[in-house]
C-alpha cells in the first residue's frame, strides 16, 4: 500500500510539473457585461487597450480583413471616436496597447500588425502614434503622424497574436500562438522607424493559443489568455517581467467567449476587461472583471 502510495504521489507530482500551471485563485470575480458589441463597424475585435488620455475608455480593433481603424469605446461598448491610420494596411492586425513612447509626458497608442495564421510574412509591423484626446466635436479623425517599427522574430516565422508594452522600459514584447509552449519574443526599446529590427526570443512558457495579453500601468501585474483560460502572474518588486513570466501562473476565472481574443488592464488596476469577436449568431460583450 505504501508502495502504491508513493508512486502515485510520484505520478501527481510529475503531472503537475508538466501541466505547469497553478490552480485557480478567487483574486477576481467572473466578468459581467458592462455593454453590447452589436455595432457593424465593430465586430471582429481582436485587441483591447485602456486609454490613458480619455480616462474610463477603451482603444479597440478589428482583425485581418477590415480598415486601418482604432476604435475609443465607453464601458457601454460604444464607438466614440475613429482613428482611421493615413496609408496603412490592415494586414493581419491583432492586439494593441497603449503606454509612454519617445516623447516623456505623451501617451501612445501601438498596434501590432502581427498575425500570421500560416507563418508565411516575413516581416511583422506595430504603429505607433501619440494618443488622441475625445472632444464634444469630432466623432472621426485621420491620423497622419504614424511611426512604423518593421521587424522580424529570431528564428522563424510564426503566427503571434499577443502585444505587450512594458510600462517601465518601454520595451514591446510578441507572444507565438500556434506552438505549445509557446515563446515570448523582445523588441528592446528604442526602436528604429527606418531600419528592420530582429525580435529576440527570450523565454518559452508551457501554454498554448495565446491570443491576448496586458501589463498593469505599474508593470506589477501581467495578464495573458486563449480561448479557454486567462492565465495571472504577480511580478513583485524583485523580478522583472520576463522573470516573473517565466514562473508558474495562476488561472483567473474565466467563462470562455465566442473568439474571444481581447484583454487589457483597467487603467485604475480595479480589474480588467475583455471583449470577443461579434460572431454569427452569438451575442458578445465588453465584460469587467472587478478585483475583489
Amino acid at each position: 500500500m505504501k508502495k502504491l502510495l508513493f508512486l502515485s504521489l510520484i505520478l501527481f507530482y510529475t503531472s503537475c510539473s508538466k501541466n505547469n500551471v497553478g490552480a485557480q485563485v478567487d483574486l477576481f470575480a467572473f466578468g459581467e457585461p458592462t455593454g453590447e458589441v452589436n455595432k457593424k463597424n465593430l465586430d471582429e475585435a481582436s485587441g483591447l487597450a485602456a486609454s490613458i488620455k480619455n480616462p474610463g475608455h477603451l482603444w479597440t480593433l478589428n482583425d485581418s480583413g477590415n480598415g486601418a481603424e482604432v476604435f475609443l469605446i465607453d464601458q457601454k461598448a460604444d464607438i466614440k471616436l475613429t482613428c482611421r491610420l493615413n496609408g496603412i494596411k490592415n494586414r493581419d492586425w491583432e492586439d494593441i496597447a497603449v503606454g509612454p513612447g519617445p516623447e516623456e509626458g505623451k501617451s501612445y497608442i501601438y498596434v501590432g500588425d502581427i498575425g500570421d495564421n500560416n507563418a508565411e510574412y516575413p516581416l511583422k509591423y506595430i504603429y505607433r502614434f501619440q494618443e488622441p484626446v475625445l472632444t464634444s466635436s469630432e466623432k472621426e479623425i485621420e491620423i497622419t503622424e504614424i511611426d512604423q517599427i518593421t521587424f522580424k522574430l529570431s528564428d522563424k516565422q510564426k503566427d503571434t497574436e499577443c502585444l505587450l508594452l512594458n510600462p517601465q522600459t518601454k520595451d514591446l514584447y510578441v507572444i507565438s500562438k500556434r506552438e505549445k509552449p509557446v515563446f515570448i519574443y523582445q523588441l528592446k526599446y528604442p526602436f528604429s522607424t527606418t531600419d528592420t529590427l530582429t525580435a529576440t526570443q527570450l523565454i518559452s512558457i508551457p501554454l498554448t493559443n495565446i491570443v491576448g495579453g496586458s501589463i498593469s500601468s505599474d508593470g506589477s501585474e501581467v495578464l495573458l489568455k486563449n480561448y479557454d483560460f486567462i492565465y495571472y502572474w504577480k511580478t513583485g518588486k524583485d523580478k522583472d517581467i520576463i522573470q516573473a513570466i517565466a514562473e508558474v501562473p495562476q488561472k483567473l476565472p474565466y467563462k470562455p467567449e465566442p473568439q474571444g481574443e481581447a484583454i487589457t488592464w483597467a487603467r485604475d488596476g480595479s480589474g480588467f476587461f475583455t471583449i470577443s469577436e461579434n460572431v454569427t449568431g452569438k451575442r458578445s460583450y465588453l465584460l469587467f472583471y472587478k478585483r475583489k
